[in-house]
C-alpha cells in the first residue's frame, strides 16, 4: 500500500478525474450494457474496471485495498491519456467520450 502522503495525492487526483457521482457511474454502466430486450443485473453491468470505479466511490480512503490503488492509478493515468484539456471535447468524439464514462469521467461534465 502507498505512504498515507502518496495516498491522499492519490485519493484526490482519483475523484477530480472520476467527475461523474456513483449514481451516474452506476446509471451510464446498466445503459451501456443495456440490449434491446435485456438489461443486466446492476451488479454486473459495464467492465470490471468500471464496476471497481464505482465500488471505490462507494468507499473510505481508509477502507482502500492494494487493488483499489492500483485501480485508481490506472484511471488517473488512462483518463489523463486520453483527455487533452486544451482540446474541447467533441459531439463526433462519442466513442472516447463513453469510454471514458465507463471509467467515471464525461468530457462534457464542467
Amino acid at each position: 500500500m502507498a505512504d498515507s502522503l502518496e495516498l491522499e495525492a492519490l485519493w484526490e487526483d482519483f475523484h477530480r478525474t472520476v467527475n461523474m457521482t456513483s449514481q451516474e457511474l452506476a446509471a451510464w454502466l446498466r445503459v451501456r450494457d443495456a440490449g434491446e430486450e435485456t438489461e443486466p443485473l446492476p451488479d454486473e453491468a459495464g467492465t470490471a474496471t468500471g464496476q471497481h470505479v464505482l465500488a471505490i466511490l462507494q468507499k473510505r480512503r481508509t477502507d482502500l485495498t492494494d487493488d483499489d490503488v492500483r485501480v485508481m492509478y490506472r484511471v488517473v493515468d488512462t483518463v489523463g491519456d486520453l483527455v487533452d484539456v486544451a482540446d474541447e471535447p467533441e459531439p463526433e468524439s462519442t466513442r472516447r467520450r463513453h469510454r471514458l464514462m465507463t471509467l467515471g469521467h464525461d468530457p462534457l461534465k464542467p
